[in-house]
């Protein structure tokens, strides 16, 4: 007679609930911190509630990473289930705070400065975008003065006047082409006329991801043979940028000097000849 065979249920160990609130903050964390970018970006809400938002979805993420942690210690302890979720919701985070992370690694190795020129004896200055630097937590349109012109020639020491072999028509034309292109806001341009000759662009440019305003004044003088270009490019917010207008100066400095280059020389108008006097005859 053959036996009868009676199987037991599987018995599975109970879901870690901390990995499972892990996963599900570092999920929402994720889906948050794009949707809060784009707040501050566009401008839905005020500057700082918008920024706070963005500053919550962070901390979000950051609160995953300590539930995963308190989760696998748990799992550790009592042998529940969870492992997938808490290295999901750990992955998830740190693509969230990847980005921040970068940024706070440039805050701890540049200078705490806002406002970068070519030129800090004697900066382009603000007149049209003045109107824009006022009110509550916007940094002054007054250059910040030495103690920032000492930090930025430790920090950005290839931050320099740009001199060039052409007019500062032809000069001013071609940085007024590279400001279009890059779709900086242009809230004033005057172009050089004589007597004096100096050629002046004020715009707003924008950081890539945030957004935030970064104010651009743009100088070109006669020197020489040529002209001289300065730039000053500073941060209506906040008393770090990061770099941000540093690169911005580099990149601008650097195109120009691409285009200047891979330019046709300048046709020179050439006086006509004095007519000869003609020799007298004997």
């Amino acid at each position: 007679m053959a036996r009868r065979r009676f199987s037991t249920p599987y018995h599975k160990e109970p879901v870690s609930s901390l990995a499972s609130w892990a996963r599900r903050l570092a999920v929402f964390s994720l889906v948050a911190t794009p949707a809060s970018i784009l707040v501050v970006r566009f401008g839905f809400l005020d500057f700082k509630p918008a920024l706070a938002t963005f500053f919550g979805a962070l901390a979000l993420a950051g609160l995953s990473i300590l539930l995963s942690f308190a989760a696998f210690v748990a799992i550790w302890r009592n042998g529940s289930r969870g492992m997938t979720r808490i290295l999901m919701a750990l992955f998830l985070s740190a693509l969230v705070l990847a980005y921040p992370a970068y940024f706070a690694f440039k805050y701890k190795t540049l200078p705490p400065i806002h406002d970068i020129t070519t030129d800090p004896i004697d900066p382009p200055r603000f007149d049209a975008l003045a109107r824009l630097r006022t009110g509550e937590g916007v940094n002054s349109p007054v250059y910040a003065g030495l103690y920032s012109a000492e930090l930025q020639r430790a920090a950005y020491p290839d931050i320099e006047p740009v001199m060039l072999d052409v007019s500062p028509q032809k000069a001013y034309d071609v940085l007024l082409q590279l400001v279009t292109r890059r779709k900086w806001l242009i809230i004033d341009e005057r172009p050089p006329q004589p007597p004096q000759r100096i050629g002046r662009i004020e715009a707003v440019a924008r950081t890539p991801i945030m957004g935030f305003r970064e104010d651009v004044s743009i100088r070109v003088v006669p020197y020489e043979d040529g002209s001289r270009v300065d730039i000053r490019s500073s941060s209506r917010y906040f008393e770090h940028d990061f770099g941000s207008n540093a690169a911005r100066i580099t990149k601008l400095s650097d195109d120009l000097n691409e285009v200047i280059d891979n330019a046709r020389p300048e046709k020179k108008m050439l006086a006509p000849a004095a007519p000869q006097a003609k020799g007298v005859k004997r």
